[in-house]
């Protein structure tokens, strides 16, 4: 698994297949993994988050989701081989769970989601038996756990949103009897169907944030931080070559 660093954040370097593929062997082990995916919003919340920074830094597998990690990679002369989105990745994940008789286990999301998504994965992979934790309004960790530790799904989608999922899994990872658990943010909402992605133009043309801003304009204050981002990467370049940022 290659790993490259990028403003402070190892990524493993690797196409969305290879994630996909590495992630189930990690599945099969005998302690739960966790999964996390920065994009430039959460890598640079980790600047000011030191509980999200830990988080991020203690996952033992990170990809980059965002075309603005990619752009990062490529000025800072590291170059990241692919964009692997949550979405991406889950969808990569889920022949490959049902071919190899793996559990899954959906938790996050909106009361009711979580169930719509798990119908439509099993329209689609009738033999995987999707069950479901719980919605993403909840106060109470141990109760959750509890019944994830029922089920011990080899895969745990955990879609709580970002700086949350990360640091719930960070915090919980070792009480939980699972295979891997990927934070997939809103990722059960489009699995759902209730939130719709953007048309294949703009994921081809890498604007998928932009689409997603038209159809959100409240977005617009978090894009924000794509442009700061990309100018610590060009700052970065110019300022401090000879160290490993």
């Amino acid at each position: 698994m290659p790993v490259t660093k990028i403003l402070g954040i190892n990524y493993n370097n690797v196409t969305i297949k290879e994630a996909a593929e590495e992630l189930l062997v990690l599945a099969t082990g005998h302690k739960a993994r966790y999964v996390v995916t920065p994009n430039p919003e959460i890598s640079e919340s980790c600047r000011k988050d030191q509980m999200l920074k830990e988080a991020v830094l203690n996952a033992d597998y990170a990809v980059p989701d965002g075309i603005g990690v990619i752009m990062a990679s490529k000025i800072l002369g590291r170059p990241l081989r692919e964009r692997v989105g949550g979405y991406d990745l889950a969808c990569a994940l889920l022949p490959m769970i049902e071919a190899q008789g793996l559990s899954l286990c959906l938790l996050g999301a909106k009361p009711g989601v979580a169930e719509i998504a798990a119908e439509r994965i099993q329209a689609d992979y009738p033999l995987i038996k999707a069950e479901i934790a719980h919605h993403g309004y909840f106060s109470d960790d141990g109760d959750i756990i509890s019944k994830i530790n029922v089920i011990k799904p080899d895969v745990l989608f955990v879609a709580l949103g970002s700086p949350r999922q990360e640091i719930w899994m960070f915090k919980n990872h070792q009480k939980i009897d699972a295979g891997i658990m990927l934070g997939l943010g809103g990722s059960l909402d489009v699995l759902a169907g209730s939130v719709k992605r953007a048309p294949k133009i703009f994921i081809k043309l890498n604007l998928e944030w932009f689409y997603r801003l038209l159809c959100q304009p409240s977005r617009l204050v978090r894009m924000f931080k794509l442009p700061k981002y990309l100018f610590r990467a060009i700052f970065t370049r110019i300022f401090k070559r000879n160290k490993e940022v």
